[in-house]
Order: C-alpha cells, then structure tokens, then sequence
C-alpha cells in the first residue's frame, strides 16, 4: 500500500467512523477500522512516521487554502503551502529579508538600476518533468499582466499582488537572451525590486501545467520546489511529496502534509497525542502549557506583521476623518493586549512594525479616550453614535489567533461610544474575496510582511493604487499627499531619505487614520521536541525541506 492511499484512507476512515452510529456498525468491523486507521496514522506519530519511504511531517493549521498559484493568493494559508511547492530566481536565507541565490545562481545590474541580468541554475526540472529555463521565467512573470505579448497572460487572475505591487508600472520587459540568461528591464529604479523577486507571486511555474490547466492551476500547482503536489482534500488536508531532484538537496521527510484544523484547543491535542509534528495559530492560554511540557518546543520571534481594523472610507459615515478618529480613541488597545493576548503582542501605533527598518517612533499614539471619542462623533454629527458592521474572520491567524474574541472586546469598545457594531464571520476565502471586493464597513484583518522593506505596508496596504479590485487596501484609503510619499521613496535608492520618507506617509496616515493598528503579535511555533531544522521566518514562509528527525 503506498504512502499516499494509506493518508487517504486514514482521513475516510476517520471520517466514516464520525458519520456512522456505533450500533449500526458490527464491531468486529469497527475493531478493525480503527486499528487500521491507528496504523496507517503513524505517519503523524512521535516517531515521526517511518514509512517505507521515509518519515511524513504533519503540520497543525487553522485554516485550509483559498488556492495554491503563488501569483493569485494573497494570504497566509496559501503561501505557507506555496512556499514548499515553488521557488523563486531570488530567496530570503533561512531566518532572515536577506536576499541569496535561488533559481538564478548570480545576477547584476547596470549602474542605474533599469537593467537587471539574472543567470539560471541549468538542469532543474519542474514536477511534470519540463525543464526551468529563461522562457519559464519570462512566462510566469507575463501571464500576470497584459501588457506583455503572452497567449496565457491573466490566466487564473486577477493577480492582486502584481497590481498591488504596481509592477506593471516598474517593469518595462522581461526577455530571455537564451535558456539560462534572463534580462528585467525596467522603467525607472525601484529600491525594493530585488526583494520583490523573492516573493510568493513571484515564484516561478511550469508554463506546461498553466496551459494545461488554465484557470483551475489553482488546484494542480506545478512548481520546482523541494515538495510536490500530491492530493487536496478540501477543508481538511493537503498532502505534498518530497521532490527527489530537487536542486538544493533532497527533503528528508517523504510527505508533508497540512491538516485545516480551525479550533485551537483540538489542533494542540493534536500536537500533544503526537499527531502533529509541527503546529501554529498557538493561543495565548496554550503558550505556557507548551513551554513546561518536556515533549515540545516552543519557537518563538518578534513579529514582522500586524493586526488591524480597517474603516471603509468610501462608506458613511467613515469618509469623515473625524469618525475614524473616533474609533481610534473608543479601543482600549493596552486591554486587548493584556487580556486577549497574554501581552504576547505590543499595541500598534503605525501601520508598519517597529522591527522593520523606517518605522516612526516619534508618532503619539491615540489614547484611550472614550469621552474625547464621543466628543468627536458630536462634531461629525452623531451625537447618538450609529449603527455599522465589523467584519471578522472565523480562522485563527498569526496575528489575530482569537479573532472571534477580539471583535468583541472592540465591539464592547464601540457599544460604550455609541457606535452598535454587528459582527459579520463568514469561511476564509469567502471572507478575503468579499473585504477584497470592499463589502464591509469595518474588517479586522492583518498582514505579515513579505520582504522586509517598509514598501510592503505602507505602498502595498495603504496606497490609492491598491484599491483597485480586489484590493489590498481595504480602507480604500485614496490620498494624493500619502501616495505621492510612498511612490517617491520606492523611486529611491539611499535608504536614510528613503526612512525619512516613509517617516512622512506614517504621520500622515495617523492623522488621517483610515485604520485602527491593533496590535504587532510575537510568531509562535510548536513542535516536537526530536524535531529540527525548521526555523522561524521573520516573512512567516514555513518551509520544511531541512526538517528532520532526531
């Protein structure tokens, strides 16, 4: 039996035994069932799963993904399975935003920055067997936006992340000189290009697996990463196998697979049976369990992300700055961080986190201030307050791993200002397509960073361009002063201008405030303790291809 069908009959017969009434099965055959299921399962054991063809690693999450074409998510769930399927010409090194060789084995650029030459690594192969050449990269690189002369450009769109990213507007053309040489040619200098190209929207894909998938690819990833795909149960588990050749050595673990797991309670009895060998989205209240249990490991790390509460600005009565400052001053930030954080967050100021280079520190946060709140609706002509509704995801995530309980306590904040606030949930995609599609009032949402650079929050979240549909900027924030700011940082090349500049587009969005920055959370792992090689990310990539067992 291979390992494939023994995850797959493991999770069906888990499943049957759920569905069933225990008298309606004979139990010489329930016997049976469940030592079946119990051995084919050693694959999440403490063990770690010794199989024929070596150990499988299963990894606790909270949430399934939306999708698995790099260029087309936007979020957590779907990137830290991307990240195991695709690589990228350029990569971050195990545990920092320093850039190293990926695909490409070395680069340069000319003396102006409009010319970058990328030299490709030869004899790597995608999953299906095709090879990674020059082509490859122009294609996954065109099909994101039509600009470009490609047959397959937008298919599977809209990519959110070019047009967030504006990269149509910094790349002039991508053209392969010959297989392994590449040439990006752009249309003024951008200082976070280099750091871009190691993004998850720009992995590279096998052009032969978006052909012959076309809008389903989502579903079929192709990539040539360290783990290929293998088997997608929908909200339940996604199974990836180990790629024997790949380039930068051979994945230890034969399997590894992603269990949706949404409550954090039974995702950590999970760990704790030996289950799982790998588990986030860790509640506060479980952190010190974990820490004086001899069995595991607590990882943890100062968080490049944050959590925040964005107002519609195109929606009444949030077009007015002074609503919205209203809303800062009613939440009590210091309590949601001591009572529903355990004080594993610190209360944001900005829209950035502090561990990211340009952050503002001379920036007076709005105080908790109820009455002054109240005052300020009076002025905008709510003396009563009103009604609204305040969007949270049901899935637990790095920033936010209570979601449900923040929206409350800011709900109870809201309640004593006068503003009644509905809480809307609804299942994560559905949640990311329709804050993208601007339905809300008011969303709870958060963002870790991809690359280290400050571009990343306050151009990609907070920008006017990034409202266009399905957007980024969910305040659907359109400042000409702001925007004009951020654009002219990316333009620049010296860092201390660059960090003076972006020190101005966060004065100006806290006087503006088309958010609430909740708070900054600490990354949390857990994982056994004969587990190594898996390492933090200050990005949040989980990437597994150097994890073994001890």
């Amino acid at each position: 039996m291979t390992k494939s069908l023994r995850l797959r009959r493991v999770f069906a017969s888990i499943s049957l035994v759920s569905s069933l009434a225990i008298k309606q099965l004979p139990i010489l055959f329930l016997i049976s069932l469940l030592a079946f299921a119990a051995g084919c399962g050693k694959g999440g054991s403490k063990s770690g799963g010794a199989a024929a063809d070596g150990p499988t690693f299963v990894m606790g999450r909270g949430g399934d993904s939306p999708g698995l074409d790099p260029a087309h998510e936007t979020d957590g769930e779907s990137h830290k399975v991307c990240d195991n399927i695709y690589d990228n010409l350029v990569q971050y090194t195990d545990s920092t935003t320093e850039i190293e060789p990926g695909l490409a084995s070395r680069w340069e650029h000319t003396p102006d920055n409009l010319s970058w030459t990328f030299h490709l690594r030869q004899g790597v192969k995608f999953h299906d067997g095709t090879p990674f050449n020059a082509d490859a990269v122009v294609f996954s690189m065109a099909r994101q936006d039509s600009m470009f002369h490609n047959p397959f450009n937008n298919v599977g769109g809209p990519y959110t992340y070019w047009q967030s990213m504006s990269m149509g507007s910094i790349i002039r053309d991508v053209k392969a000189v010959d297989d392994s040489t590449v040439v990006f040619t752009l249309r003024h200098p951008n200082a976070p290009f280099l750091a871009n190209l190691a993004m998850n929207f720009t992995s590279i894909v096998s052009p032969t697996g978006v052909k012959k998938w076309g809008p389903e690819f989502f579903k079929h990833p192709v990539g040539t990463g360290p783990f290929k795909f293998e088997e997608w149960v929908k909200d339940d588990h996604i199974t990836l196998a180990r790629n024997e050749g790949y380039w930068n050595g051979t994945p230890a673990i034969a399997r590894l697979v992603f269990r949706s797991i949404p409550d954090n309670t039974v995702r950590y009895l999970e760990l704790k049976k030996g289950n799982l060998q790998g588990m986030d989205g860790i509640a506060p209240d479980q952190v010190q369990p974990i820490r004086d249990n001899k069995d595991l490991v607590l990882l943890t790390q100062a968080g490049m992300n944050i959590c925040y509460l964005a107002m519609h600005n195109d929606k009444k009565p949030f077009g007015d700055p002074r609503v919205r400052q209203a809303v800062n001053l009613a939440i009590d930030k210091k309590a949601i961080v001591e009572t529903l954080y355990r004080n594993l967050a610190v209360a944001a100021v900005n829209p950035m986190p502090p561990v990211v280079w340009g952050y503002n520190k001379s920036i007076t946060p709005y105080p908790f201030d109820p009455a002054r709140a109240r005052e300020l609706l009076k002025q905008a002509g709510f003396p009563n307050g009103f009604k609204t509704k305040l969007w949270a995801m049901s899935v637990p995530r790095p920033y936010v791993p209570e979601p449900q309980k923040v929206a409350e306590a800011i709900q109870a904040n809201l309640k004593s200002v006068g503003i009644d606030a509905e809480i809307v949930s609804t299942e994560w995609k559905t949640y990311l397509d329709k804050t993208q599609a601007g339905e809300h009032d008011m969303c709870i949402m958060g963002w870790t960073g991809d690359n280290g650079d400050p571009d990343n929050f306050l151009f990609t979240l907070l920008d006017k361009t990034a409202t266009r549909l399905p957007a980024q900027n969910l305040a659907f924030y359109r400042s000409e002063k702001y925007h004009q700011i951020v654009v002219e940082a990316q333009n620049e090349s010296d860092q201390a201008k660059r960090t003076a500049l972006y020190e101005q587009a966060q004065q100006v969005a806290h006087d503006d405030a088309p958010w609430v920055p909740l708070v900054h959370t600490s990354a949390l792992f857990a994982q056994p303790r004969n587990i190594s090689g898996f390492h933090l990310h200050p990005t949040g990539k989980e990437r597994f291809y150097r994890v073994r067992f001890e």
